[in-house]
C-alpha cells in the first residue's frame, strides 16, 4: 500500500480545485451527513457529524465539515459510524467469496496469516488501493514455514519474500503434545533471515515459555493467546519494551468445542445470511457432535479459553497492545460473524467497549503498520467504515446491528 501524507493530500486537492473549481463536484465526492462519529482515535464521539470522501479517501470528518456544491449526499441521521474492523489474524481461502463475506460483517481489512501462496492473493492486495474497491482489503503471509533445519529456514524465508508477502508466519506449538515443536535454532534462523530481508514474523504459539523464548529471538507479533498459564509480569514487560502486539483469537478456542451440541448462533439470521452451509450441516450432524463431546483436545481447549480470557485482561491492564483477531477461515471458524463474537468475548474478559473497538481498528492497524491509511476515520485515510443502528461504546454487542458497510466510500453488498 502506498502511504500518502495528509499534507500531500491537502495540497494536491487544493491545487486541483484551484485549477478547476468544478473538480470537487460529481460522484467522486460523497458527503455522509447527520451521523454520530466515533473516529477510532481518543477523541470522544461527535454528534451531527459529516464524513466527506473524495476518490475513496476521507477529506474531512467531524463537525462543521463544509460540503461542496454538487457532492453526492448520503444522509445517516440517527446512525453511528465507526472505522471498519480489522482482523489481525484471519485466513482467506477463496478470495472473491471470503473478502466479500468479511466485508458484509463490517470487517473491512483482514491479515491472512498463512496458506496464501498463489498469485491471485498478491494481485488482490496490489490492486486494492483504488477508489472503486467494494470488498475487504487483504494483507498476507505466504505458506506457514515448517523448515527442518536452519538452512531450510533461510531458504523458505527467501521463497516467501519472492512471493511478495507482507509477513512471515511460523508455528511454535506441539498441538497439546501430539506433534513435534519447532526447535529454537530453527525459529531463530527464520526470524533472523526475515529481519535481514525487512520482513516481520508472526508466531503461532500456546505456551508461556515459548512466548518468552520467541520474544527473546525477536518475534514481531504473537498470533494467539498464551493458554497454558497466566501471563507473567516479565512477559508483559518484554512485550511492552519490544512493542510487540498480542492477538488473542478467543474464538479459535470456542471453535474447538462449541459443536459438541448445536450452538445458538446457528439459528441467527445474521449468521445464516453468509454462513458456509456445508460447514453448518457437518456440525449439526449428531455423530460429529458426539465425537467432539468425547474429544480430549476439545475439552483441553475449553479450559484453555478460560486462561486466554484472563490473559487478555492482564495484558491489556499491563499496557500491552491488543490486536483483535480470530483465526477464522478454517472449517467451522466462520468469517465475519466470528469477528463480532470475538468482540463479545473480549467484553466478557473484562475489556471496555472503547478498548475493544480500538483493538479492532486503530490498534490493529498500528500493530501491522498500516495506520497511515487505515484504522481511524481521519483526513487522508481510506473511507472504510461501518454504519451502526446503536452505540457500541455503550454495548460492544451492538456492532452486530449493522445498517451498512462502506469501503473506499463504496457501499458493500450485504
Amino acid at each position: 500500500m502506498k502511504h500518502t501524507t495528509l499534507l500531500t493530500v491537502v495540497v494536491a486537492l487544493s491545487a486541483t480545485l484551484a485549477v478547476n473549481p468544478r473538480a470537487q463536484q460529481g460522484a467522486a465526492v460523497k458527503a455522509f451527513t447527520g451521523l454520530r462519529l466515533i473516529d477510532g482515535t481518543d477523541r470522544g464521539p461527535v454528534a451531527n457529524a459529516t464524513v466527506l470522501v473524495r476518490d475513496g479517501r476521507i477529506v474531512g470528518a467531524g463537525a462543521n465539515v463544509a460540503v461542496p456544491a454538487g457532492a453526492e449526499r448520503i444522509a445517516l441521521t440517527g446512525k453511528t459510524v465507526i472505522p471498519g474492523l480489522i482482523n489481525a489474524h484471519g485466513h482467506v481461502n477463496v478470495p472473491d467469496r471470503d473478502l466479500k463475506t468479511y466485508a458484509a460483517y463490517g470487517v473491512t481489512t483482514v491479515f491472512s496469516l498463512g496458506g496464501n501462496d498463489e498469485g491471485k492473493w498478491t494481485a488482490l492486495r496490489d490492486g486494492q488501493s483504488n477508489a472503486s474497491l467494494n470488498r475487504a482489503r487483504i494483507f498476507l503471509a505466504g505458506p506457514v514455514l515448517a523448515p527442518k533445519t536452519p538452512e531450510e529456514a533461510r531458504q523458505q524465508v527467501a521463497a516467501n519474500q519472492a512471493m511478495k508477502v507482507d509477513v512471515i508466519k511460523i508455528r511454535v506449538d506441539d498441538n497439546l503434545g501430539t506433534t513435534p515443536k519447532m526447535a529454537p535454532e530453527i525459529y531463530r534462523a527464520v526470524i533472523d533471515e526475515a529481519h535481514k530481508r525487512g520482513l516481520r514474523v508472526a508466531v503461532h504459539l500456546f505456551y508461556l515459555a515459548d512466548a518468552k523464548a520467541v520474544l527473546d529471538a525477536g518475534a514481531d507479533f504473537i498470533a494467539h493467546s498464551v493458554r497454558d498459564a497466566d501471563v507473567s509480569p516479565d512477559l508483559i514487560a518484554t512485550l511492552k519494551a519490544k512493542n510487540v502486539c498480542v492477538c488473542p483469537t478467543l474464538m479459535r478456542e470456542v471453535s474447538t468445542f462449541v459443536y459438541e451440541s448445536t450452538p445458538a448462533f446457528f439459528s441467527d439470521p445474521q449468521f445464516l445470511a453468509h454462513a458456509d452451509m456445508q460447514w453448518v450441516n457437518q456440525r449439526k450432524d449428531p455423530a460429529f457432535q458426539a465425537k467432539m463431546a468425547k474429544d480430549t483436545s476439545a475439552q483441553q481447549y475449553k479450559k484453555a479459553l478460560e486462561v486466554a480470557s484472563r490473559n487478555v485482561k492482564k495484558l491489556s491492564d499491563g499496557g500491552v497492545s491488543i490486536a483483535m483477531g480470530t483465526d477464522t477461515g478454517h472449517a467451522g471458524r466462520f468469517q465475519g460473524y466470528f469477528e463480532l463474537m470475538e468482540l463479545d468475548l473480549m467484553a466478557k474478559a473484562g475489556l471496555t467497549p472503547k478498548q475493544i473497538l480500538q483493538s479492532a481498528t486503530r490498534d490493529a492497524a498500528r500493530c501491522w503498520r498500516v495506520d497511515k491509511e487505515l484504522g481511524t476515520l481521519e483526513a487522508g485515510k481510506w473511507a472504510d467504515f461501518v454504519v451502526l443502528d446503536a452505540d457500541p461504546l455503550a454495548d460492544i454487542g451492538t456492532t452486530k446491528k449493522i445498517s451498512d458497510v462502506y469501503i473506499a466510500g463504496n457501499k458493500v453488498s450485504r
